[in-house]
């Protein structure tokens, strides 16, 4: 009997932009609903999505991935914040008519994490547990600022922010900043060497311990809150 199974669905973003593309991976005994966001340059079907899905699924967390209107278009430019958000909005609430009474959590890759942020603080998904960010994308490249991360001080819920040391996006003393200032709701793991990918050098380790180290971090994370 497999541990999991995948079911390819569609929900309606918003409505200009239509319907959007989703993978929901459901293992056979889940305690909680993890609504998985992508990143800015690649889709729900992304080898990192599907595999941090999978690792998901064998820690009893099932996922719900889906596409952004821009991506799902084949489009490269992402969409203007207020779609993005309200297509989060869209996911989570696709994500509650599916979990049959599961806790929902929010979170994804750097822009879809920074997306779902950004909806929590405006109000729009006050029924999720918490957030996790698979790299927040805290500044461009080379121009450290926390500018980004204005609107973190308004979200309510738990988060975890995930990070490689080596992120560029994100000058890890920073993020140590940030999550000092944003108080006891926040939690900060470091990947050593880790970067915006949580890619690391091959003497400290291997990518696929990293992720199921961070899988594992975030499963552990989500059980702690609906405990």
């Amino acid at each position: 009997m497999p541990t999991s199974v995948n079911k390819t669905l569609q929900f309606t973003a918003t409505s200009s932009s239509g319907e959007v593309s989703a993978i929901l991976t459901k293992p056979n005994k889940p305690v909680a609903l993890l609504v998985l966001a992508h990143g800015a340059g690649a889709g729900m079907k992304h080898p990192f999505m599907e595999r941090i899905a999978a690792l998901f699924a064998e820690e009893n967390i099932a996922t719900l991935r889906f596409n952004f209107p821009y991506m799902e278009k084949g489009k490269k430019v992402p969409d203007v914040p207020a779609v993005a958000m309200k297509t989060v909005q869209s996911a989570v609430e696709k994500a509650t008519q599916l979990g049959e009474n599961l806790p929902v959590f929010g979170g994804g890759k750097s822009f879809g994490g920074r997306m779902t942020s950004q909806a929590a603080a405006s109000g729009m998904i006050d029924s999720v547990k918490g957030i996790i960010f698979f790299g927040f994308p805290l500044h461009a490249p080379g121009k450290n600022s926390n500018e980004r991360a204005a609107h973190l001080y308004d979200v309510k819920i738990p988060m975890l922010f995930l990070q490689g040391t080596r992120d560029s996006l994100a000058d890890i003393s920073l993020m140590r900043e940030l999550c000092n200032n944003l108080g006891k709701k926040t939690t900060l793991h470091e990947v050593e060497g880790g970067d915006h990918s949580f890619h690391v050098p091959k003497q400290q380790g291997n990518d696929e311990d990293v992720l199921k180290n961070i899988c594992k971090v975030s499963s552990d994370w989500m059980k702690r809150i609906v405990a």
